[in-house]
């Protein structure tokens, strides 16, 4: 009986430990758990391990006052925007958009000025081969009506200074000069052959300014043609003996022009193909088709140059259409 008794209390000592053993284990897992949490949690905070190495001897109470005290030092900086970062972020992405864009502009800006650079020398290169051009035909044209005289074509700039198509030249070849100093272009004639005497247009008669007008015309004609020309008394103001050298001269450009011409003068009706005679009476203007002779008469007629010069309502204007 006995024995039995001893047995019954083995058991009931192997179940109470076994019990026993269920709680530490169910503990153990607790602790576990909480272990696994305090480690995520460490993890997610970032707190590196020599961290909990330096305070892990330090007693809890001493790490509450040192994390009130951090508190109490994170509440100063509570107005901090919290969003800078991400503003931060949105900027620099900016900032380098920016950038690059920028990097665009600036490159455009450059093709841009080397446009404009080669524009202009385009431009510059285009007058001054126009301008000797012109400058060449206008010294042939008026040493033509003026064999002892000469005359050339200048360039005036912003500083007052006049060059000839040479000057031009050498200035562009070492790039002192450009289109935008181009202020105007004058004209310096010698009706003697004198260059120490060269004038400009204000200083010369009625006459020589009608003449080197002329030969200017006729000097870009042979750059640039027109198909024809209408001049209306051009002779009026010419000095007689210049006349007859601006009609044969005009008579060898209408080979490749027409040129319709009003005169009271002889001169320019030697060339002249087909004539025509104007009057005017009564209010009313009458043409009719005349022979050369018939305008000869008519403006060799001392009477008749005097009834122009006095009423013009009386006349009859002899038209030549060279």
């Amino acid at each position: 009986m006995n024995s039995g008794n001893s047995d019954k209390d083995i058991d009931e000592r192997v179940n109470e430990e076994k019990r026993n053993t269920d709680k530490y284990e169910v503990k153990l897992r607790n602790a576990q758990n909480k272990l696994d949490e305090s480690t995520k949690r460490q993890n997610d905070i970032g707190v590196p391990p020599d961290g909990l190495d330096k305070y892990k001897d330090i007693p809890i109470k001493q790490l509450q006052r040192d994390l009130d005290r951090a508190l109490i030092e994170l509440k100063k900086y509570a107005h901090v925007n919290k969003k800078a970062l991400d503003q931060f972020l949105q900027f620099s992405d900016e900032r380098d958009k920016l950038i690059n864009r920028k990097a665009e502009i600036d490159e455009a800006h450059r093709h841009i000025v080397d446009l404009i650079e080669s524009l202009d020398n385009k431009r510059f290169e285009t007058i001054q081969f126009t301008f000797k051009q012109v400058s060449l035909y206008f010294t042939e044209v008026f040493k033509r009506l003026v064999p002892e005289g000469t005359a050339h074509l200048v360039i005036k700039t912003g500083d007052n200074e006049d060059y000839d198509s040479e000057q031009v030249s050498s200035q562009s070849s070492s790039q002192q000069m450009s289109v935008d100093d181009f202020t105007g272009v004058g004209i310096k004639v010698s009706f003697n052959g004198r260059t120490n005497e060269m004038r400009d247009m204000q200083q010369l008669s009625g006459g020589q300014k009608s003449l080197v007008a002329l030969a200017l015309i006729f000097a870009i004609q042979k750059c640039d043609p027109a198909p024809f020309y209408l001049f209306d008394e051009i002779d009026q103001a010419l000095d007689p003996q210049y006349r007859n050298a601006v009609a044969e001269l005009i008579n060898e450009l209408s080979q490749k022009a027409q040129f319709i011409i009003t005169t009271f003068g002889p001169d320019l009706l030697k060339y002249g193909d087909k004539f025509y005679g104007i009057t005017y009476r009564n209010k009313v203007s009458q043409i009719r088709s005349v022979t050369r002779d018939e305008a000869l008469e008519f403006v060799e007629d001392n009477e008749g140059q005097n009834q122009v010069a006095q009423a013009t309502t009386t006349t009859t204007q002899s038209s030549s259409d060279i």
